[in-house]
């Protein structure tokens, strides 16, 4: 599709605000919602917007304009069905232009009918080879979805996959620092206190780990906490 120098202008100037924005945010789910009330505001036909995201095969709703997104995303998960589903699991994007003749998934069709959904546009977030979850857009019975809607959508929908990409990445480090915190200080007490080098003190923390099969670092946590509080520590739970 061509877009004149008014369009492209207006959409270029819109996200330069929203990234000048998204500067200032101060989380993830702020971030985030910022992307998707952008979006509601500038995707021609859309109304209302959320996230579906996914974890350990369930469906849960993310910074949603309106509860009837939340709704919605209630609704596939149960039925185990959707744009939403599909758009995750299956294909990049999947558009319904007309919620009361869809037949792709029935029962979500009736359902969604009933929560004013007419049309409905899901955009899978895609980063390297990691499905995330989806960016979801949804019309008046009398919006259809066309390539405009669908190209403005896609530009979205990267900013909010990498959002999400980034928050993990950054909850992934911030674990990991913190795992290896543990297990260094739970080594400089047992060097400490039995008199044993460093590679000792942890050939400790692992054989008592193999031993009783809980985390290398939640026994390194227990340690600390016990020299913190002699006889107070709660014993962590087996694997």
């Amino acid at each position: 599709m061509n877009y004149g120098d008014g369009q492209r202008h207006e959409l270029a100037s819109v996200m330069s605000t929203l990234a000048r924005n998204l500067e200032a945010e101060r989380n993830e789910t702020d971030t985030l919602g910022a992307i998707v009330q952008t979006a509601v505001n500038t995707v021609p036909g859309v109304w209302a917007g959320g996230i579906t995201q996914v974890h350990r095969r369930q469906v849960s709703a993310r910074v949603p304009t309106d509860e009837m997104v939340r709704q919605c995303d209630e609704a596939q998960q149960e039925l185990g069905e959707g744009p939403c589903v599909d758009a995750i699991w299956q294909r990049e994007t999947v558009v319904v232009d007309d919620m009361n003749a869809e037949t792709r998934w029935p029962r979500f069709a009736a359902r969604a009918a009933e929560l004013r959904i007419g049309s409905m546009i899901s955009f899978r977030l895609f980063v390297q080879e990691d499905t995330l979850g989806a960016l979801n857009l949804y019309g008046d019975h009398e919006v259809r979805f066309g390539d405009e809607a669908q190209i403005i959508g896609e530009v979205f929908a990267a900013h909010a996959a990498l959002a999400l990409s980034g928050a993990r990445h950054h909850r992934q480090l911030s674990e990991s620092v913190a795992s290896r915190d543990a297990i260094g200080q739970a080594k400089g007490l047992l060097m400490c206190q039995h008199r044993l080098g460093a590679q000792q003190a942890f050939d400790l923390l692992v054989r008592a780990s193999q031993q009783s099969n809980i985390k290398l670092t939640e026994v390194a946590a227990w340690v600390v906490a016990e020299h913190e509080n002699p006889g107070g520590a709660s014993r962590p739970q087996s694997n």
